[in-house]
């Protein structure tokens, strides 16, 4: 059931940055989602030196088909904000962008936010069907290895 048939809009449940992100997503038609994806790829952050020449520090996403790593530090603060690190290829521009996504986002939130961020998200992006399912599956491997590492660094 998607979310409009459900009686809910694709947002419902994000945070802010993100939904407007699926907002902007759903703004444009289905041949124009594909070049903000590839916007979004283009927009990755580059690793910080720290992670760029230790690149054994960050995890595999083996759900995505092209090889891409990332790691999640929280800091010590109130709100145990999250920062995001993502590390892909130039010639994957599919999981660049969703892994852009993900650091636009959800980088600076609250690790509270980021745990409650439900695992369909990116179907509510609105690219069923001009990204295959396995793609799909990816960004929704990325977000759950985001939340794991968050739920493990925020264990008492």
């Amino acid at each position: 059931m998607t979310a409009q048939a459900s009686g809910t809009t694709p947002t419902d449940g994000l945070p802010p940055a993100l939904a407007e992100i699926v907002d902007d997503f759903h703004a444009v038609s289905e041949p124009e989602r594909l070049q903000l994806l590839l916007d979004f790829s283009r927009g990755l952050p580059a690793l910080p030196e720290r992670y760029a020449e230790h690149p054994e520090l960050l995890e595999p996403v083996p759900e995505c088909q092209s090889p891409i790593f990332l790691l999640t530090e929280v800091d010590d603060d109130a709100d145990r904000t999250v920062h995001l690190f993502f590390s892909a290829p130039a010639e994957a521009p599919t999981t660049r962008g969703f892994a852009g996504i993900l650091a636009e986002g959800l980088d600076g939130l609250p690790a509270s936010a980021v745990l409650d961020v439900p695992g369909d998200v990116c179907s509510r992006l609105g690219l069923d069907r001009a990204v295959s399912p396995l793609r799909l599956r990816g960004m929704t491997g990325m977000l759950g290895r985001i939340q794991r590492q968050i739920r493990e660094s925020t264990a008492a």
